[in-house]
């Protein structure tokens, strides 16, 4: 691979525009390249010289033998310095450093490209620059934070293991010390000096831990303490004295560090929720219990790793750009046959992303500091965490894949063969099982459809490098990639086809024609497995997805009692919203699964009757079910707008205000056929489905820009072909409005009624899955503009400190 395909591939997604414009470089110098070219034609090869033997030799065979133990170059004479080509120095421009290259032989032919080469290198150089020393900024400044959340967390652990006091047992308390203190101020040497110098508290000397000796010393003295106190404090004495030798300037926070700081209440439930529209106050007073430590532990480890992961990013991000600058300086040396790049590495070299000692030495620190504190001192344990293992692609799951795919195309054959052979379609039972078992098993063409899209998704967002995982906020390593969703989602399949296959070869064959029960069941014995698996809590079948997916679940059920975040500071997460706009087109799933409960509940399944269509009460609950995810949707927005005041919000709310109504009218229609509910119906429906598209296109996909550079797009686009956005725009709009004809009743090729439905929720799934890859694409192009990357893990401890500072 090339270097500039690589260098694109592991760049930070978020942090493309920070990079060096490799690539614009290289243009550059092929113009330079092109024009001494034109100027200067190259000698022809030399006829290459024949031995004897008939071996072609190059000339490069014949130069003079240099060593194998050649001395270093002696330095630059004052020659050699005088015919350098630049020249680069240090300029203070607006209050900041910058670097400008001076091209010394601008008079030469073809000077001036070789200056607007060097002119450009700079701005691109202090692009880099400028970006790094900003992002070390911020991330000493959290360290500063993370060093002071240390320190309340040690005096924690402390009061948590000895809570009559300090003072009581000073020879347990030393152990104990020497174990969670260690390392207590390990991020102190790296942060900055007036952070440090900014902390009131005073400090506790660092105690070693005692040898075994000391151990059993002190486990004699406790059964006789009057007796050997002066041997214990000299024995004491003595450990302090060895520590303050060995770690200077290492310190842990004392206890009274504790009475400056609150548990700082950042997890939100149902219960926080409503405690706060009723004004209850929240107690944010410290309880030592192990309970609330591990709680405390908990929140800190995954801001540590949170932050190592930005410390990572960090230095490849310097790593890439130094790499990138030598590999171009190295092409314009080749090219132009000069010797610029030692002058201009030099100067990369010493710069601030040139030389990332500091960032690696808070990655030391971190690492010393977790393992330490959070991994009981196992390095391996500890780095696991903080240097979570790529997940690889494993040859069973595109095994599996594969043989589920075939199994799913073979049994769709095999059920169109036997319903053809058999003539099924023209028997008298044809109408009662489009009826009842039709919208049975179309629930599993639904889930499937929607897994297949969502497949497709994750294939074209990691094709064209949206950062999903980060978006939708996986846990790394945990996210599933297309060949594992279409492996679940050919597995669903496989399993629905051989129920439906069982069911109607049991019916055709009269030796089983009597198994009414059993074949009746089956798709109800189908849904029940698949919600058991869905639940299961062993750590099988991608459990954390699993798990992720229930969470989102509840948090739609139990919205608005959970806060829907988008940004929160650089955390960018909305799972809980973008499912329920997936379940916002699963509305004939959803109405799917209340036939189960009807038909199985109330109805005489074993001879596929039912009377759920002329009940009052499912009709009433068919209204409702129809309407639940465009509520929760509704509530969100609510709840959005509420705290975050954006008025916008109350335009989406609108929307879907809107949609429920129309939905609502839809099923009043089909249920009555009247033709007054018919005009209200259409006329919402068209309503609902214009606000829709413009929705989707102008804020959720970001495109119908006027003044954009790509004509009625946007100015970023990922997708290099400009046709793929004009194309899924007439999609959108002609997918939006086919639920018209659940309104309009278009006679179409004579078909059922469960199948045109069918038809028309599968359309509105597609859809769905077109929505869902332009709509991650305009949030990650957000998150490229802000150069957002980093996830915004809450910390456990508010110092009063702090607060004084935010008034």
């Amino acid at each position: 691979m090339k270097f500039g395909k690589e260098f694109k591939a592991q760049m930070v997604p978020e942090w493309q525009e920070a990079y060096m414009d490799y690539d614009f470089l290289k243009t550059l110098l092929k113009e330079i390249q092109r024009f001494k070219l034109r100027t200067k034609p190259p000698p022809p090869p030399p006829h290459s010289t024949t031995n004897h033997g008939g071996l072609n030799r190059r000339m490069t065979l014949y130069r003079a033998f240099s060593g194998l133990i050649q001395k270093n170059n002696s330095p630059s004479s004052p020659g050699d310095v005088e015919s350098q080509p630049i020249f680069v120095n240090s300029v203070n421009r607006d209050g900041s450093q910058s670097y400008e290259t001076t091209f010394l032989m601008s008079s030469d032919e073809g000077g001036e490209y070789e200056t607007v080469y060097f002119r450009r290198l700079d701005e691109e150089f202090n692009k880099v620059e400028k970006f790094y020393k900003e992002k070390v900024g911020v991330v000493m400044e959290e360290a500063a934070m993370l060093n002071k959340q240390m320190d309340a967390l040690i005096a924690f652990r402390i009061k948590v293991e000895n809570p009559t006091g300090w003072h009581d047992r000073s020879a347990d308390m030393t152990r104990l010390a020497s174990d969670v203190a260690v390392s207590a101020a390990a991020l102190s040497a790296s942060t900055p000096s007036g952070a440090r110098a900014s902390r009131k508290y005073p400090v506790m000397d660092v105690i070693e831990e005692a040898s075994s000796q000391h151990e059993r010393s002190d486990e004699s003295t406790h059964h006789n303490r009057e007796e050997d106190d002066e041997e214990e404090d000299e024995s004491i004495r003595k450990a302090e004295a060895r520590k303050r030798n060995k770690v200077k300037g290492i310190k842990p926070a004392p206890l009274e560090v504790l009475n400056h700081v609150t548990i700082n209440n950042t997890r939100e439930t149902p219960r926080s929720t409503i405690k706060g529209v009723l004004k209850v106050p929240q107690h944010a007073e410290l309880k030592f219990t192990r309970d609330n430590l591990r709680k405390v532990e908990e929140q800190l480890k995954r801001a540590f790793a949170e932050f190592y992961q930005k410390l990572r990013l960090l230095k490849s991000f310097s790593f890439l750009n130094t790499l990138a600058f030598s590999k171009i300086m190295k092409k314009y040396d080749k090219i132009t046959s000069r010797d610029a790049s030692k002058a201009y590495m030099k100067m990369v070299d010493s710069s601030c992303f040139g030389n990332s000692d500091e960032v690696i030495k808070v990655m030391e620190r971190v690492e010393a500091t977790f393992i330490k504190h959070f991994s009981n001192s196992n390095r391996s344990k500890g780095m696991s965490v903080l240097r979570p293992k790529a997940k690889r692609e494993r040859h069973r799951t595109t095994f599996s894949m594969g043989f589920f795919c075939g199994c799913t195309i073979a049994l769709i054959v095999a059920l169109v063969l036997t319903i053809r052979a058999h003539h099924i379609m023209d028997k008298p039972g044809r109408e009662t099982y489009m009826r009842t078992m039709f919208p049975l098993y179309s629930l599993f063409g639904f889930i499937v459809l929607h897994m297949l899209m969502y497949a497709a998704d994750i294939y074209f967002w990691r094709r064209y490098r949206v950062n999903y995982s980060f978006i939708f906020g996986f846990k790394q390593g945990t996210e599933l990639g297309s060949r594992q969703i279409l492996f679940l989602g050919f597995g669903i399949a496989t399993l629905a086809l051989i129920s439906v296959l069982l069911n109607l070869d049991m019916e055709i064959d009269p030796i089983t024609a009597d198994y009414h029960k059993f074949t009746e069941l089956l798709p109800m014995l189908l849904v029940i497995f698949l919600i058991v698996l869905v639940c299961l809590p062993l750590n099988v079948l991608y459990r954390p997805a699993r798990f992720f997916f229930l969470t989102c679940v509840f948090h739609c059920i139990a919205a608005p009692l959970y806060k829907v975040h988008r940004h929160q500071q650089q955390h960018v997460t909305l799972p809980d919203f973008f499912l329920a706009d997936q379940l916002t087109s699963q509305v004939q799933a959803i109405r799917s699964l209340q036939f189960y409960v009807c038909y199985y509940g109330w109805g005489d399944y074993t001879h596929r009757e039912t009377t759920c269509k002329s009940s009052d009460v499912f009709n009433t609950f068919y209204f409702i079910v129809a309407a639940i995810p465009y509520w929760a949707r509704l509530l969100q927005c609510l709840r959005r707008l509420f705290e975050e005041k954006d008025i916008m919000q109350g335009v989406n709310g609108g929307k879907y205000f809107i949609t429920i109504v129309a939905v609502c009218l839809r099923t009043a229609y089909s249920l009555n056929k009247g033709y007054a509910w018919g005009v209200t119906a259409l006329i919402f429906s068209v309503l609902a489905a214009i606000v829709g598209t413009y929705w989707d296109l102008v804020y959720d996909w970001g495109l119908l820009q006027r003044n954009s550079k790509n004509r009625w797009l946007r100015d970023k686009l990922l997708v290099p072909q400009k046709s793929v956005y004009y194309v899924a725009m007439v999609l959108n709009v002609v997918l939006r409005f086919a639920w018209l004809q659940t309104v309009l009743n278009f006679k179409m090729f004579s078909l059922h009624r469960e199948t045109l439905i069918t038809i028309v929720a599968s359309l509105e799934i597609i859809r769905r899955g077109i929505w869902n890859f332009f709509r991650l694409e305009n949030e990650h192009l957000n998150n490229v503009g802000k150069y957002r990357a980093f996830k915004s893990v809450p910390l456990p401890f508010n110092y009063d400190e702090d607060d004084d500072k935010d008034e």
